[in-house]
């Protein structure tokens, strides 16, 4: 609930101000290790949204694989099943370049016409 209600915090700073708009879309991108259940996202969103400018949009949420990359042989790879060796060298020594994002991409707002 606590993600779902700062996202609500960060819509309110950048939604238009004016109180015509709607926001429609919101697209987020999560990695893998960012500890989000997309499903449970969705359902405190709906929840939380409600009688706010986000009441009723829909969440779009592109999933991040964990992507980490060698520091020996410089080979980025895709780690599976949280073991962080090189494929190519077997070196223990990697670094992760992707996979711990909660980032939002993108507001899709709709402004109402005048009355």
């Amino acid at each position: 609930m606590s993600i779902a209600r700062s996202l609500l915090e960060m819509i309110a700073q950048y939604a238009p101000a004016n109180g015509r708009a709607r926001v429609k879309v919101v697209r987020l991108r999560i990695g893998e290790l960012a500890g989000v259940i997309p499903e449970s996202l969705r359902f405190c969103f709906e929840v939380a949204s409600e009688g706010t400018v986000a009441q009723g949009a829909e969440l779009q949420i592109e999933h991040v694989p964990v992507m980490s990359r060698c520091t020996d042989c410089r080979c980025d790879f895709e780690v599976e099943q949280y073991a962080f060796i090189c494929p190519n060298c077997d070196s223990p020594n990697v670094e992760l370049i992707s996979g711990n994002e909660l980032d939002v991409i993108e507001l899709e707002v709709e402004e109402e016409g005048c009355p």
